[in-house]
């Protein structure tokens, strides 16, 4: 049996609704791509890791897939590099960003860790120190 609403109880309804509410929901987006963009502010340069011992810098040229890049590093090799599972989530890389690589001890001219990632603010200033020659990398 079909039960059938009287108007008025819809209207009651819909009017006590609107005194409470005062306007009915409206579909409300919380994705981040309608987000309002905030300018990007210039970071200062604190402390600026320099690579140790070993660790040399290097570009990412190509992403491989599986956490692994072909780096470009400046001692003249290219490694197949790969992000340790601590940094996996913490470390977001692309093509032309700067990072200390770490080689592996065995097949260390052709492979390695990627330690650390530089920012844009760190990379002019390895720039201006003379750490990044200038003829290696077009990228930047």
């Amino acid at each position: 049996m079909q039960r059938y609403y009287s108007y008025q109880s819809l209207f009651k309804h819909l009017h006590l609704y609107y005194i409470i509410n005062i306007m009915p929901p409206k579909f409300k987006d919380k994705s981040k791509k309608n987000a309002p963009r905030l300018p990007q502010v210039q970071q200062e340069v604190t402390r600026v890791k320099l690579p140790r011992n070993k660790e040399v810098i290097g570009i990412v040229e190509q992403r491989v897939g599986a956490n692994r890049m072909i780096v470009k590093c400046m001692d003249g090799n290219e490694r197949n590099c790969r992000i340790p599972g601590s940094l996996r989530r913490s470390l977001w890389i692309r093509p032309g960003d700067v990072v200390i690589v770490e080689p592996w001890e065995f097949e260390g001219n052709e492979k390695g860790d990627i330690i650390f990632k530089y920012t844009p603010a760190a990379i002019e200033w390895l720039k201006s120190r003379g750490f990044i020659k200038e003829g290696f990398g077009s990228e930047f």
